[in-house]
C-alpha cells in the first residue's frame, strides 16, 4: 500500500468511513464464497434438499448487494482522496510561488492534477480493496479446506505462493515501465500547452508545421510507452493465470483418481473443487489490478514529490535566532492595529529592511542578489532601475514571500517575514505585474481578484482610478468574459486592468509594480503612469522601471547591477497632497534635501558605486539627483 496515500486517507475523516466500508464489503462478499460453495457441494451430491436452493440464491443476493455497496462506496472514498490530494496539491503550489516552480512546465502540472490524478481511481476502487480481500479469504478457504481434506490443503498450501512471488517479480518491471509512460504522458501535455500558448509566435516565423512535427515525435514516444505498459499487463496476466490453472490442476487430478477410487466421498470432492479455484482467485485479482492501478501510483508519486519538497528557507528550525530579531509570539504580524490609526488604511505603510540578503536559485553558479541592505521607509516611493536579470524581480520576489534568502534576512517593521503569517502580508500588498495574468472570467470578477467581496460600485470606481474607460464600450460592459489571459483586450488595457485590481484594495499599504508600462504605446503608459501615481500616495511603493515616465514618480532611484547595489540617488519628496512629481528646474543639477526628510540605509552595494561605481554603469539615472551618504540611516 502506498504509504503516503494511506497517511492522507488516515487523515480524511470522511475518507476513512468510506474506505472502511469498501473494505468491510469486499471481506464479507468473499466470504460468503464458503457458505456458497458449501451449499452448492451439498446440493449436487444430494447432500442437502432442493430447498436450499433458495438460501443459495439469498447468498448470491447478498453477495450482490455487497458488491454494489463496494463499488459505490469504493468511488466516494477515490473522489475524497483526489479531491484531498488535488487541494493539498494547489495549497503547496501556492506556497511555493512561481520562483520555485520554475523547474516543472505548467503543462507538466495541469497534466498532473487533472487526467494523472484520475488514474487513481483503479487504485483506489480496484487494488486496495483486493488487498484487504487477498489477506483474508486464501486464509479461510485453507482452513475450511485443511477441515475437509488435507491432501489437497497441502497441495493449495504450497502452491499458493507461487502467485505472489511472480506478481511480485513482473510488478517491479511493471513499475519503472509505467512511470516512463507517466512521463512521457507529461512531457507530451506540456509541450502541446506550450505550443497552443506559442501558436502565434510560431506562425510569424514558420515553425508551427515542424512543432506539430514534434509533437507528434513526442505522441509516438508515448505510444510507443504505452504499449511497453501493457505488453508487460498482458504478460503478467499470462503468468498468473498460468500459474493459477496448473496450481489447480495439481488439485483437481488427484481429487478426480481418488474419487474414481472410492477414498474421497462425492460431497468432500466438490467442495474441494468449488473452493480451491477462490483461493487463487483474490491473488490473480490482485496482481491484476495492481498492474491496471500503476499509472495512478505514478502520477501520486509525482503530487506526493511536489508536496514533500522543501521550502528554501535555510536556517534550521532549532537554529538561533538574531539577538534583535522578534520571538514568532512577539512579532509584529501585519495587521496588528498596535500603531496609530487603522491598519486598513493605506497610511499603515510598513517599513522594508533587508539585512546583507544574498539569494541564489537551484541550477545556477552566480548569486541572484548578493548581500544587498537596503531600507525603504514608510511611505516612500522607491524605483528600481538596471538592466535586465540584474536582481530587480527578485528582490520584489523577496517582499512578496515568493522566494526567501539564501543569507540573510527581510524585516517588516523589524519583524523576520520568515516569521509573519504571508497570506496576511500580502493582504496588505498591491502588486501589478508586468504581464498581468487574466482570467477566463468576466472583467468584474478579475477586478475583484484580491477583494472578492467588494461591490459593483468598487469595482468601478477601481476601473475608473485605473483609467480603464474602455470597459464602458466592451458588449456586456463589466460583465463581459475575457479570453484566457485576456486575449480580447490590448496590452495597455491588460495592464489597467490589472492596475484597477491593486485599485480594488483599498486597505493595501505596500505597492509592488514590476515594469508596469513595459511594451505600452504613449497613449497607454500616461494612463498607467497617472493611475500608479495616484495609487501610490501614502503607500510604500517598490517600482522596478525603465521607462523615464514611471522613474520620475519615485522619491529614490536604485540601480541594481548584477545583484548588488551600485548606487542609491534621492529625489526631491512630493508633498502629499499633490502625489504628481514636480520637475527640476532648468539646468539644475544637484537638488538638495527638503527639510524632514531623510536618507535610508544601503549596504556596500551602494558605496561600491559612490566609490566608483560599475563598469559601464552611470551613477544616476536623472540629472536631478543627490546621492545618499554612505551609511546613512532612516
Amino acid at each position: 500500500m502506498h504509504k503516503d496515500l494511506f497517511a492522507l486517507m488516515r487523515a480524511e475523516r470522511s475518507v476513512r468511513r468510506h474506505l472502511g466500508v469498501t473494505m468491510a464489503a469486499a471481506v464479507l462478499a468473499g466470504l460468503l464464497v464458503l457458505v456458497q460453495a458449501e451449499l452448492l457441494a451439498g446440493v449436487l451430491s444430494g447432500r442437502f434438499a432442493t430447498g436450499v436452493l433458495a438460501v443459495l440464491a439469498a447468498v448470491v443476493g447478498v453477495r450482490a448487494l455487497l458488491a454494489w455497496t463496494q463499488g459505490v462506496y469504493a468511488g466516494h472514498t477515490a473522489t475524497g482522496v483526489k479531491s484531498a490530494l488535488r487541494h493539498r496539491l494547489l495549497q503547496r503550489l501556492r506556497e511555493l510561488g512561481p520562483a520555485r516552480l520554475t523547474a516543472h512546465r505548467s503543462g507538466e502540472l495541469v497534466t498532473l492534477a487533472g487526467r494523472g490524478l484520475d488514474g487513481l481511481d483503479n487504485y483506489l476502487t480496484g487494488y486496495l480493496p483486493s488487498i484487504a480481500v487477498a489477506a483474508v479469504v486464501p486464509v479461510a478457504v485453507l482452513v475450511r479446506l485443511f477441515a475437509a481434506d488435507l491432501a489437497s490443503a497441502v497441495i493449495v498450501l504450497v502452491t499458493l505462493p507461487l502467485i505472489p512471488v511472480f506478481g511480485a517479480l513482473v510488478g517491479m518491471t511493471t513499475k519503472a515501465v509505467t512511470e516512463r509512460q507517466f512521463v512521457a504522458l507529461s512531457r507530451l501535455g506540456g509541450h502541446f500547452l506550450d505550443v497552443v500558448r506559442g501558436l502565434p509566435t510560431l506562425r510569424a516565423f514558420g515553425r508551427a508545421r515542424y512543432q506539430a512535427t514534434v509533437i507528434q515525435q513526442i505522441a509516438d514516444a508515448h505510444r510507443t510507452a504505452t504499449m511497453r505498459t501493457l505488453r508487460v499487463a498482458f504478460l503478467s496476466s499470462l503468468v498468473l493465470e498460468l500459474c493459477a490453472s496448473l496450481s489447480l490442476a495439481l488439485v483437481a487430478v488427484p481429487v478426480g483418481l481418488r474419487l474414481l477410487g472410492g477414498s474421497l466421498d462425492l460431497t468432500t470432492a466438490l467442495l474441494v473443487l468449488l473452493l480451491a479455484p477462490e483461493a487463487y482467485l483474490p491473488l490473480r485479482a490482485m496482481g491484476t489490478r495492481f498492474h491496471a492501478s500503476m499509472e495512478g501510483v505514478a502520477a501520486a508519486d509525482a503530487a506526493f514529490a511536489v508536496l514533500d519538497r522543501p521550502g528554501d528557507d535555510p536556517r534550521p528550525a532549532d537554529a538561533p535566532r538574531p539577538a534583535d530579531a522578534p520571538r514568532p509570539a512577539q512579532a509584529a504580524r501585519p495587521g496588528d492595529t498596535a500603531r496609530d490609526g487603522d491598519a486598513s488604511q493605506p497610511g499603515d505603510a510598513p517599513e522594508i529592511r533587508l539585512e546583507h540578503v544574498t539569494v541564489r536559485y537551484p541550477g545556477r553558479d552566480g548569486a541572484a542578489l548578493e548581500d544587498v541592505t537596503l531600507t525603504i521607509g514608510p511611505r516612500e516611493r522607491v524605483a528600481l532601475v538596471g538592466e535586465s536579470g540584474g536582481g530587480k524581480s527578485t528582490l520584489l520576489h523577496l517582499i512578496l514571500g515568493f522566494i526567501q534568502p539564501s543569507e540573510g534576512r527581510v524585516l517588516v517593521d523589524g519583524a523576520d517575514l520568515r516569521d509573519l503569517d504571508l497570506a496576511a502580508w500580502r493582504a496588505r500588498l498591491a502588486f501589478v505585474a508586468q504581464r498581468p495574468h487574466l482570467f477566463a472570467t468576466s472583467v468584474a470578477d478579475n477586478i475583484r481578484l484580491g477583494s472578492p467581496t467588494a461591490s459593483p460600485d468598487d469595482v468601478r470606481r477601481a476601473a475608473a482610478a485605473a483609467h480603464a474607460d474602455f470597459v464602458a464600450s466592451l458588449p456586456q460592459g463589466f460583465d463581459t468574459v475575457l479570453g484566457e489571459r485576456g486575449a480580447n483586450l490590448s496590452a495597455g488595457q491588460r495592464q489597467r486592468i490589472a492596475l484597477a485590481r491593486a485599485f480594488c484594495r483599498p486597505g493595501a499599504s505596500v505597492l509592488l509594480l514590476d515594469e508596469p508600462t513595459a511594451r505600452l504605446d504613449g497613449r497607454s503608459e500616461a494612463a498607467v503612469v497617472s493611475g500608479t501615481s495616484d495609487l501610490a500616495r501614502g503607500r510604500t511603493a517598490v517600482i522596478v522601471a525603465h521607462r523615464p515616465a514611471m522613474i520620475d514618480l519615485a522619491d529614490r532611484v536604485i540601480r541594481v547591477h548584477e545583484g548588488r547595489i551600485v548606487s542609491d540617488t534621492t529625489r526631491p519628496r512630493h508633498p502629499p497632497a499633490d502625489p504628481t512629481p514636480t520637475p527640476a528646474p532648468p539646468g539644475s543639477t544637484t537638488p538638495t534635501l527638503p527639510e524632514g526628510a531623510t536618507p535610508g540605509a544601503v549596504s556596500g552595494g551602494a558605496r561600491a558605486g559612490a566609490e566608483g561605481g560599475a563598469p559601464g554603469v552611470s551613477v544616476s539615472t536623472t540629472p536631478a539627483v543627490t546621492a545618499r551618504p554612505e551609511g546613512s540611516a532612516r
